[in-house]
């Protein structure tokens, strides 16, 4: 179980560039689907066929992670950097990073600035912008930084995973390195008469796009889409703000976004909460002013198609060093393969 989530934690897989991580996937579910595909896009799907009068149930969690890709090298071979997908210009002073090289092997980089020996009193105070931020991969000048990469390459943030007390775990990309992990030991548990597809999204964190894709192509009776929400136990966040909290259960999404994402249809939270109080699962129910997830974007698909969300909590989301209790992904798991198994 752990071995697993540190592969997937630890594995590259910034928007666009998904493919170690399907690769993980796929491998564990050799043998136990009854299809493995992958479309133009880049998802991967995958199915497990039921009876022909059997509904068929969709499970998507998002393979992506956020990252940084090049986007200018200076005369003196330092790199500037765009931010694929929603990251906080606090959380990128002085980290390492891996470049993606795509004309040679990776490298590391560290992210720089401004030192604060040569800072102004009133520069000390704010937050440096990313925009004045660079990437020092021990280059000499421009010329020898192109021969280690090109503009358009992506980088990882690097980090550990490591197992914390009460079994907790910590690492980069457990959003939603964690819902991939749900999905691949649901498909494995599941016995039920519906055909279960679960898909590995791509490019969830700049816009949802796999999640659309798919969905069109498959058009299932209904879905589940898998992720990680806030958890508000610990400092700076008020309980109101975020009432999820590590170690009671995931949460079942009855809203996102205000309503701009997700209003969870009706037969799926009901599927959800029945599958929880039927076998004594622990869940948590959230309704979110904040951010989105797959589910958003597959309820739309064609003429509608029903659709919930279930979300692991996870504190310090979007940056490389999120934590979760591997005990609530191990009751998400439970709670979506006894949903399953009664359709």
């Amino acid at each position: 179980m752990m071995e697993l989530m540190k592969e997937l934690s630890l594995a590259p897989g910034v928007s666009g560039s998904e493919e170690e991580v399907a690769k993980i996937i796929a491998r564990e579910l050799e043998g136990v689907a009854d299809k493995i595909e992958t479309d133009s896009l880049g998802n991967l799907i995958v199915t497990k066929k039921g009876e022909k009068k059997a509904p068929s149930v969709m499970l998507a969690a998002h393979m992506d992670e956020i990252g940084l890709m090049i986007r200018y090298i200076d005369d003196n071979g330092f790199i500037k950097f765009s931010k694929i997908g929603g990251i906080n210009d606090q959380m990128l002073m002085n980290q390492t990073v891996t470049v993606h090289s795509s004309i040679g092997e990776p490298l590391i980089g560290v992210i720089g600035s401004k030192p604060p020996h040569v800072t102004t009193a009133e520069e000390k105070n704010k937050v440096v912008k990313y925009d004045d931020m660079f990437i020092d991969i021990g280059a000499k000048d421009k010329e020898d930084a192109e021969k280690m990469v090109r503009i358009g390459d992506k980088m990882t943030f690097n980090s550990l995973f490591a197992e914390y007390p009460n079994d907790l775990v910590m690492g980069k990309a457990l959003d939603n390195r964690a819902g991939c992990y749900v999905m691949i030991e649901v498909l494995k548990r599941v016995k039920t008469r519906a055909t279960v597809y679960v898909v590995g999204t791509v490019q969830e964190e700049v816009g949802l796009k796999g999640a659309r894709t798919s969905a069109f192509k498959l058009n299932p009776d209904m879905a589940i889409a898998l992720d990680v929400t806030l958890s508000g136990d610990h400092p700076g966040i008020k309980p109101d703000e975020a009432p999820v909290v590590i170690g009671k259960g995931p949460a079942v999404i009855l809203s996102d976004a205000s309503g701009r994402g997700i209003l969870t249809h009706q037969s799926i939270k009901d599927m959800l909460i029945n599958a929880g109080d039927e076998n004594d699962i622990p869940y948590q129910l959230e309704v979110s002013d904040g951010g989105t997830t797959d589910g958003s974007a597959i309820h739309l698909v064609r003429e509608g198609i029903p659709t919930g969300v279930l979300s692991v909590p996870t504190r310090y989301i979007h940056t490389p060093v999120s934590v979760c209790s591997m005990e609530d992904v191990e009751s998400t798991i439970q709670l979506i393969t006894e949903a399953i198994n009664k359709l």
